[in-house]
């Protein structure tokens, strides 16, 4: 079991900034309403922040040289998304400065809790700041559709109703929880996912007002458990202490307490074949403010 890590803002110095949180996210539910001509899904879904994650570190070069320092197994530097998100802020706002990127890894890669998202959303917000480009939260959102569906929601910052491919986003006030999240150990390929001939892509949609998670389901988990079983064999594992789902396209899995006490003894209770975590809800992201 690894404890939640209690995301705080970071610390900063004259061109430096160090210990930026990027948090993971919950999908609490996850629809797939219709698709696109381009073959994009239309979703929905309501995204809940946790106060548990990565953390990043920047320092301002001045060559113009963009580098992520360290490696990250499996991730080149040239495809991480915290190098495709610098690049894109500095097209954006023609600025020409640099920046050393450090990623410490904790957010399994796969997992659907949106670590590489995270990641990006952070690195524009931490860049806007130390670059002094200045775009703001609107810009810096706009520029987060071109990374990925998931990093326009980190930008936004707070729980929210998601719609469209990710980007139309709407505030919702969710009562704060604990959640213990178990991560198999698996890969889950998001495209894989999406691309499953049996993936159910015509849920009737639900308004934002009055949605009740009750009534709600995550349609790719049962794609996921029939290509990847530890998936579901995680799932009935948590679901024996409460109610479970699949976040995002897998492969963890979540389960919502009441109380710290209640999630850290059934996450002490994980199967060692597995990883389990205890996080609590987080309402805003530490690192709003960062880009005004």
């Amino acid at each position: 079991m690894d404890d939640a890590l209690n995301l705080r803002p970071p610390r900063a110095a004259p061109g430096r900034l160090e210990g930026c949180p990027a948090p993971a996210k919950l999908n609490l539910f996850l629809h797939v309403v219709g698709r696109r001509a381009d073959g994009y899904h239309l979703l929905q879904s309501a995204f809940r922040l946790l106060d548990w994650g990565d953390t990043l570190d920047f320092a301002v070069r001045d060559d113009g040289e963009i580098r992520r320092v360290g490696d990250v197994p499996g991730v080149a530097a040239a495809d991480d998304l915290t190098v495709r998100a610098a690049h894109a802020l500095r097209a954006a706002s023609g600025c020409t400065l640099g920046v050393d990127i450090v990623l410490h890894k904790n957010l399994p890669m796969g997992g659907g809790l949106g670590g590489g998202s995270s990641d990006a959303a952070t690195t524009l917000m931490a860049l806007d700041r130390l670059w002094g480009t200045a775009l703001g939260s609107a810009r810096l959102a706009e520029i987060a559709v071109g990374l990925g569906a998931d990093v326009p929601f980190f930008v936004f910052g707070r729980d929210a109703f998601a719609e469209g491919v990710g980007e139309r986003l709407q505030e919702v006030d969710i009562p704060p929880a604990w959640y213990v999240v178990v991560a198999p150990p698996v890969v889950v390929p998001t495209a894989r996912i999406f691309t499953a001939p049996n993936l159910t892509r015509n849920t009737p949609p639900v308004k934002v007002r009055g949605f009740t998670l009750g009534r709600t389901r995550n349609d790719l988990q049962p794609v996921a458990c029939a290509l990847y079983p530890e998936v579901g064999e995680a799932l009935s594992w948590l679901e024996s202490f409460a109610p479970t789902r699949m976040t995002g396209s897998g492969a963890c899995v979540f389960a919502t307490l009441e109380t710290e006490a209640e999630a850290r003894e059934i996450a002490s209770r994980c199967p060692s074949r597995w990883r389990a975590w205890a996080a609590a809800s987080l309402a805003r992201h530490p690192m709003l403010g960062m880009a005004t």
